[in-house]
Order: C-alpha cells, then sequence, then structure tokens
C-alpha cells in the first residue's frame, strides 16, 4: 500500500498546474493530467519492489529514508522519497520532485 502525505499530494497537483502554464513548452490539460497521472501510477508501484534504495542526496534525505526514480525521458527523472514499513509492505510517500530540483 502506498500512503501519499498532503504534502506529496499538493505536490501532483502543483506539478499539473506548473506543466499546464509553462512558459517554454506547455502542454494541454489533458496531456499534462496523464503525465502527473503516470508519476502516480509508477509511484504506487513502490510497494511491489523487492529492493527499495535509500536516499543519497542530503536534500531527499530531509524528506524520508527511501527513493523510487522514474526516469519520465532522458533528461527528466521524478523522485519519489518515502518511508517504508516492510512488516506491512507500506509506502509513505513524502516528497515528489524532478531532478532539477535536485542539487548534487
Amino acid at each position: 500500500m502506498v500512503i501519499y502525505s498532503e504534502t506529496a499530494k499538493q505536490e501532483l497537483e502543483n506539478i499539473l498546474y506548473g506543466l499546464v502554464t509553462w512558459k517554454k513548452h506547455p502542454l494541454d490539460f489533458k496531456h499534462a493530467k496523464q503525465y502527473v497521472l503516470d508519476i502516480r501510477q509508477n509511484a504506487d508501484t513502490i510497494c511491489t519492489k523487492l529492493y527499495h534504495q535509500n536516499c543519497s542526496f542530503e536534500l531527499h534525505k530531509q524528506y524520508g529514508e527511501k527513493v523510487h526514480v522514474y526516469s519520465r525521458s532522458s533528461q527528466t527523472q521524478w523522485y519519489i522519497i518515502y518511508n517504508w514499513e516492510p512488516l506491512n509492505r507500506i509506502a509513505f510517500v513524502n516528497k515528489i520532485m524532478n531532478n532539477y530540483l535536485t542539487i548534487i
């Protein structure tokens, strides 16, 4: 089971808004909605994973212990940062951010 924090839910809405209003290359609402749905569906697979990767970036560690990476394209990766409860196989998603926001 994947449980999203209120912050993570809000970030999905913000991503949708950002895609529709992006000045460089805005998406129409239908495509933007599908883009966000793709992120959500990918995050929903966390519980099926046999391996849960530890966060390596300091910024990510502020939001959780584990990270799931969704590669949307060769340029864009989405980091779904969560805490993992292995006994009940529950992922608590705390943060969703892309590689453009992650500083190495």
